[in-house]
């Protein structure tokens, strides 16, 4: 299933989507779904309502597509997780995963506008798989990890690399206003096989990254049982994946993005976002 989060005419819902029409589950469940949260935290309860419900709401571009997780309680990145990003970055290859967090307040829809700040003109892209958490959890063994994702998402860790890079800590630089866009829907597990999926971006159509999710380092099983060793992992908390080779500090010269320049980022098997970058306003 494809599971979105939207507003139409003011109202924001939450729905399934084939693609073209979205089935508006508000008022088609035994428990009202305020959120997307509210459905990940009760899916034991509501799956088989959710798969039965039918109606073709809306069009899907009637409505305004939102991150599918609008508050998050948690976002966790994951640094140098493609062996060509970590050459590209001229970097060891880790023996441990190297994790920051972006701010909540980061989070993006995944056809939004995305900011080139104030604070800094390196402005910079990051095609990424992102990953929901399903279940409450702590202690997860990497076999156990694939029953608490509860979907998957293409998202854009977008970067600030001065900011990033003037301190050992990545935190400020990836945490900007509008800098976490993801979506366009969850897609359930049983749709995809997370470990071989095709991951692209472009920038106003031109190719910068390509490459395939079975490069990765470290899998979704080894985040989940590394991350839950240190915290709790709750219903709706976003994780993304690591990014490929080919971003823009690596370029020869370097090319950051500047206002006006529409950054897509696509994975088969899930869908695309698309994102222009404005100048911050004020």
């Amino acid at each position: 299933m494809k599971l979105v989060s939207y507003r139409y005419e003011g109202r924001i819902g939450v729905g399934k989507t084939d693609g073209e029409m979205i089935t508006a589950l508000g008022s088609r469940l035994s428990m009202p779904v305020p959120d997307m949260i509210a459905l990940i935290a009760n899916w034991d309860s509501l799956a088989e309502e959710v798969r039965a419900a039918t109606g073709n709401d809306h069009a899907l571009g009637d409505v305004e597509l939102l991150a599918p997780v609008q508050r998050p309680g948690k976002i966790f990145g994951l640094g140098m997780n493609y062996a060509d990003h970590v050459a590209e970055a001229a970097m060891p290859m880790p023996e441990d995963q190297i994790w920051f967090t972006k701010a909540v307040t980061s989070v993006n829809g995944p056809c939004a506008p995305v900011e080139l700040p104030k604070a800094s003109a390196l402005l910079d892209y990051e095609a990424e798989l992102v990953f929901i958490i399903g279940k409450r959890c702590r202690h997860v063994s990497a076999d156990q990890a694939a029953g608490v994702i509860f979907g998957y998402c293409a998202g854009n860790d977008f970067s600030v690399r001065d900011w990033q890079l003037k301190t050992s800590q990545y935190v400020l630089g990836k945490s900007f206003d509008t800098h976490a866009p993801f979506g366009p829907w969850i897609v359930t597990p049983d749709e995809i096989d997370p470990a071989a999926l095709p991951i692209r971006s472009t920038v106003n159509g031109e190719v910068r990254q390509s490459s395939n999710t079975r490069h990765f380092i470290f899998d979704p099983a080894a985040q989940i049982a590394h991350l839950s060793q240190a915290m709790t992992l709750e219903p709706g908390d976003v994780i993304f994946t690591g990014t490929p080779g080919g971003v823009g500090a690596a370029m020869k010269p370097p090319s950051f993005l500047k206002a006006g320049d529409v950054v897509r980022v696509e994975i088969d098997g899930i869908g695309a976002i698309e994102n222009r970058v404005v100048n911050e306003a004020g």
